[in-house]
């Protein structure tokens, strides 16, 4: 097909089926966050326990907002993408293009700037490249989710500008595990009618251990509110769900380590498939599959120079096909991921009267990428990088200082058109190659002496991210987005520089956490309308325009505040607690004053959790503000406000195992919820589920 250009100057016209759907006084957000000061997080806010994601250095304090979900607070939280699942943690937002498809948003950043870890490695899938790609994971598997806020470049690379996100499974043993041991869990309803189980199985003996689990789900179209979509342009008939919203899935993983106390060594090899529809395009069909082998190991308690070491590498396969209404593949996306880390943690020593520690890296990754079919808008790519890293850590006293440094080199080779390329659209191949660098400084210290349980952190840091390969060389009509998608191979490399001021305090059970950040971007890679349009075939032999999206370099500064906090109330008979927390991020393009694209508003949540004996049970509402601060190309999310239900019961089955059973209720008051972080092709045709009830049970032995 020969795309026409309309002119750039007009306003892009909607999708065929996007509805239309924005700004809540500053005074508003100062009042939410002084109400939340003196309460805390939710059930699933962070333990305090440390974050291996974002501190290596195991034992010292963390200068980056942080969270951890796991056991019961990451089962009640659970659902079918892992945006979802982290959906409503400070600073975390999902990209939401539909039910099936859903990426963390951290902090008002998205795609190549989070982070995405699979036990620490590098997660090979194409869930950066468009928002309607699934992440390549099951959150149904997963023992632990750790959360970082904030830039994480010393460790991960410039694409942590946002933050990172690490899921843990277990699947290479990295203790020593002694007889048979498990895990399994359902879970039936929910606004997708939804049918999911897993199973989980471990065991040990004389160092040696194995892992076996297995995972499926299956879903129908996701009910919603009564809502109006626009179908060709104009108002369709009322829906009451999100078209095209069915999915199923499948995963399984085996994997053996040989680990005693100093350390451990293993591998494990998983497979995981996911077929879903794309809520954009009512005859789309996703074929996602995904087969890793990671190789892991860890050696403690060494003499010399370094006290630890170790090694990890992945080897990953990806396919992913877009079919369409016909049953003909459109566009097949294939990758092949290689990676290489090394870590070795230095031995303490004594540095201007302070401890001294450290970690010092070395890391390695590729990525060979292809996009085959008609509707191909990526041509093939090859991504190359390497980098040298560390990040020290200076005790003085009751404060620590840290501060890091990483170099690295990245080639992004294009292949360009083929030979015979009927339309050709990419041009000849070309080369880019980057060297982007990194550093920050952060200090934690008391306050008031280490009784007071006050404690402030503050960090300085500059970022650079070289352009990932759809950034530069994308150039067609995806499918199903619903837009025409354009890179810019002259990109030059992100640059950002970033300050974070933190507090914290704790007592007993009351606790509150805050932090505030500014980030201030030189060269900003945003993906935003053009104000223009392209007009295509159909499937039917006619034609439709959709809108352009670029990706351009803008300046651009984010600034946003982060509040949680928890309280108390009573002991007894029940034990109640009560929670908060708020959360702001504004995005401004500096140099033409616009409203960055997929904001997330000012949101609050309340909460109240009771517990006496193995009953607890629990309250939760989250109120999103109306975000008018949107791109000219772009239209206004109206507020909303949204209430939970939750209870669960502990059971003892004998000595070692035991059952949570859990009962949720969502979006009690059945409310009419957008997304303001989706793309708006999608946020219109895709809303927040209907009032549900879902039930499960997991049993542990």
């Amino acid at each position: 097909m020969n795309p026409t250009f309309s002119g750039a100057g007009r306003c892009a016209p909607a999708h065929p089926r996007l509805s239309p759907l924005t700004r809540t006084p500053l005074a508003w957000a100062l009042v939410a966050s002084l109400a939340s000061a003196s309460q805390a997080q939710t059930i699933t806010a962070a333990p305090a326990t440390v974050v291996v994601t974002g501190n290596p250095l195991g034992s010292e304090a963390l200068t980056q907002p942080s969270a951890v979900l796991a056991g019961t607070g990451l089962a009640l939280r659970r659902t079918g993408t892992l945006g979802d699942t982290l959906d409503g943690l400070p600073g975390v937002a999902a990209t939401g293009f539909g039910p099936q498809s859903s990426r963390p948003v951290i902090r008002g950043l998205d795609g190549d700037r989070i982070r995405l870890l699979d036990n620490g490695g590098a997660s090979a899938d194409a869930s950066n490249l468009s928002f309607d790609h699934a992440v390549a994971v099951d959150p149904l598997v997963l023992e632990r989710i750790e959360v970082l806020r904030g830039p994480a470049a010393l460790l991960y690379g410039g694409n942590a500008t946002g933050g990172v996100v690490n899921v843990l499974d277990n699947r290479i043993p990295r203790e020593a595990l002694r007889g048979l041991g498990g895990r399994a869990e359902i879970r039936l309803g929910g606004a997708a009618r939804e049918t999911a189980a897993a199973a989980l199985l471990e065991a040990g003996a004389g160092g040696l251990n194995w892992h076996a689990d297995v995972a499926g789900r299956r879903s129908e179209n996701q009910r919603t509110p009564a809502f109006t979509p626009l179908v060709d342009g104009a108002a369709g008939p009322e829906a009451r769900e999100v078209a095209n919203s069915a999915g199923r899935s499948e995963s399984g993983a085996l994997g053996v380590s040989w680990a005693d106390a100093r350390g451990f060594a293993g591998m494990a090899i998983d497979s995981h498939s996911n077929h879903y529809g794309v809520a954009v395009e009512p005859d789309v069909l996703i074929r996602l599959r995904r087969e890793r082998l990671q190789l892991a190991g860890e050696r403690r308690a060494l003499g010399g120079w370094f006290s630890a070491v170790s090694a990890q590498a992945s080897h990953t396969r990806y396919q992913h096909e877009e079919v369409e209404g016909s049953g003909a593949v459109g566009t097949t996306f294939k990758s092949r991921g290689h990676e290489l880390r090394l870590q070795a943690t230095q031995s303490a020593s004594t540095v201007l009267g302070g401890t001294l520690r450290g970690v010092l890296g070395l890391q390695t990754e590729r990525l060979d990428f292809s996009a085959l079919g008609d509707e191909a808008f990526v041509p093939g790519t090859q991504s190359r990088h390497q980098a040298l890293f560390t990040l020290q850590s200076l005790a003085l006293g009751v404060a620590t200082l840290q501060a890091g440094l990483r170099l690295e080199r990245a080639t992004v080779d294009s292949a360009g058109d083929a030979p015979d390329a009927a339309e050709p659209r990419f041009g000849a191949a070309a080369s880019r190659r980057f060297s982007p660098r990194s550093g920050s400084l952060g200090l934690v210290a008391p306050l008031g002496g280490a009784a007071s349980g006050w404690q402030a952190s503050a960090s300085l840091g500059s970022t650079q991210r070289a352009p990932a390969y759809y950034e530069l060389f994308a150039n067609g009509l995806h499918v199903a987005t619903g837009v025409y998608e354009q890179g810019n191979a002259d990109q030059q490399l992100e640059r950002s520089r970033h300050l974070e001021l933190g507090l914290q305090w704790q007592r007993g059970a009351h606790s509150l956490r805050a932090a505030a950040f500014s980030t201030r971007f030189a060269n900003y890679i945003a993906l935003d309308a053009t104000g223009g349009s392209v007009t295509v075939d159909d499937e039917d032999g006619g034609s439709i325009d959709v809108p352009v999206y670029r990706f351009l370099g803008v300046p651009a500064r984010l600034n946003g505040l982060e509040i949680e906090g928890r309280t108390r109330l009573a002991t007894a008979p029940w034990q109640l607690d009560a929670s908060a927390s708020a959360d702001a991020v504004r995005g401004t393009q500096r140099a033409s004053g616009e409203p960055l694209p997929r904001i997330t508003p000012l949101r609050l949540q309340l909460g109240l959790e009771a517990a006496q004996g193995a009953w607890r049970a629990g309250i939760q509402l989250k109120h999103a503000a109306r975000q008018t601060r949107v791109p000219s190309t772009d239209v206004a999310t109206p507020a909303s406000t949204l209430v939970d239900l939750w209870a669960s019961w502990q059971q003892r089955l004998g000595a070692t195992a035991d059952a949570l059973w859990f009962v949720k209720l969502g979006n009690l008051g059945n409310t009419l919820a957008y997304n303001a972080s989706a793309l708006r092709t999608a946020r219109g045709l895709s809303p927040a589920g209907a009032r549900a009830l879902q039930a499960g049970v997991r049993i542990g032995f």
